[in-house]
């Protein structure tokens, strides 16, 4: 089991049209399986990532703990005149790399992210922080943070956000950075020689070119710059090249 996730319920009637105006991906898609979504601010801006998780006619919401009260204040907020009842399940999460076996879901961001399953079964061991490294995923409360735009933390390549659902909270904002703007920053993947602390700034040139976050096996995650990460960049001690 993962101690650092918990699992929300969303039941009632009204559950799959409560959820499709809120997040960022369409939850009609459920009938396939697992998603990977977010509950965003009403200026585009990240709250909460999550996976949504068939169960019957109900919704889980498999999110990370540190997350969980303020997602269920939110959802208990827009629920309004909505038929919908949002509580903790009681589920407990397990994972682990490779296919998922009957009863589990593949990870819907990469295939290198494994399974996932609520069914109470043992987790199976891995170096997940590795294994993120190598996909380029972010997490909350390391790359995730709250002045985060789900865009430049790579939502679309992690199949996290739909663009041809409609309107949901931050919408606007989401749609506006995908077809008028070309994303001048965002994460990356950068090789990496040496270590320093998350948080540590990204100089080339002698200017800020981003920050390093989570670093594993010579590679890390950075929030870059793209128009100055050429060449040689420095953060502390550690010498990083940006991989495209």
């Amino acid at each position: 089991m993962t101690e650092d996730r918990r699992v929300l319920r969303v039941s009632g009637p009204d559950t799959l049209h409560f959820l499709q105006g809120l997040v960022t991906n369409d939850v009609t898609r459920l009938s396939q399986g697992i998603l990977y979504s977010a509950l965003l601010t009403a200026q585009g801006k990240y709250r909460a990532d999550f996976f949504l998780v068939p169960d019957g006619e109900d919704v889980l919401i498999d999110v990370a703990a540190p997350l969980a009260d303020d997602l269920l204040r939110a959802l208990t907020m827009y629920k309004l005149r909505s038929k919908v009842d949002v509580a903790d399940s009681g589920r407990t999460v397990s994972r682990g790399p490779g296919k998922a076996e009957p009863g589990a879901f593949d990870d819907p961001r990469d295939p290198r992210m494994g399974w996932r399953a609520y069914d109470g079964r043992p987790s199976t061991e891995a170096d997940w922080e590795a294994l993120r490294v190598a996909a380029c995923v972010p997490e909350s409360g390391v790359e995730l943070g709250p002045e985060s735009y789900i865009l430049e933390m790579g939502f679309e390549r992690l199949n996290g956000v739909d663009f041809r659902k409609g309107c949901y909270v931050g919408q606007e904002v989401t749609a506006r950075m995908k077809h008028k703007t070309e994303l001048r920053k965002g994460l990356a993947s950068v090789e990496v020689d040496g270590a320093a602390p998350v948080g540590t700034d990204i100089l080339a040139g002698g200017k800020v070119a981003g920050t390093l976050f989570t670093q594993s096996g010579g590679q890390a995650l950075a929030y870059l710059r793209f128009d100055r990460a050429d060449g040689d960049m420095r953060a502390g001690e550690a010498t990083l090249r940006y991989i495209p």
